[in-house]
């Protein structure tokens, strides 16, 4: 079986593009940004012709238990023998919006597990009070993925109390090294309506 790979930069490039068509106004709780973009990502796999799954199970060895997945592509192979299973774990996502729980969201992307559920790539879209929590997170990504090696995306996302904006940084992880790196600005339109943009394309309302 191939290893289903993508440019994951390009998965985040439709994000921020797409980003004002997920619906989320400025009086959105926390708990409906989290809903919708998880749908979003659910419904790209869809598309790109993958089984999705929202709270999928998955073996957790470090806990000892089954801890589910936010969102799961998976691929299937007709002409494979075995009809009752999937062929690969495509994609695991996590999103999270509590600051503390960085750590357990970069643990729970790179969890030990059963073979059939190591994932070909993760995602992990994570809110951060500030730069400074990236770079410890982003580090722990890099030496657990040393040993599961996927195609990694890890997307922070933090206030700028300066620019009265939201930063979000997209970092691509291949082994323990980051490949590239994207910056974008997230911030409400005239409509009060979440927007987001690269930052070299930014224009303040």
């Amino acid at each position: 079986m191939i290893r289903k790979q993508f440019d994951l930069m390009n998965i985040f490039e439709g994000y921020v593009r797409n980003y004002r068509r997920i619906n989320l106004h400025q009086a959105t709780n926390g708990s409906m940004f989290t809903k919708r973009e998880i749908d979003y990502f659910a419904n790209l796999g869809e598309m790109l012709g993958f089984f999705s799954f929202i709270e999928d199970s998955k073996p957790n060895q470090d806990y000892g238990r089954s801890r589910p997945m936010d969102l799961s592509w998976w691929q299937f192979d007709p002409k494979q023998d075995d009809k009752e299973h999937f062929s690969q774990l495509v994609l695991h996502l996590e999103r999270e919006n509590v600051w503390e729980k960085d750590i357990e969201t970069i643990d729970k992307l790179f969890c030990k597990t059963d073979e059939e559920y190591k994932p070909v790539n993760v995602i992990g879209i994570q809110n951060v009070e500030d730069y400074e929590q990236i770079e410890k997170s982003i580090e722990l990504a890099c030496k657990k993925n040393k040993y599961q090696d996927s195609n990694v995306l890890i997307i922070y996302r933090y206030y700028d109390k300066e620019k009265k904006y939201d930063r979000i940084k997209a970092y691509y992880i291949q082994k323990d090294k980051i490949i590239d790196k994207k910056s974008a600005i997230c911030d409400v339109d005239k409509t009060g309506y979440w927007r987001m943009c690269f930052d070299e394309e930014y224009e303040a309302d």
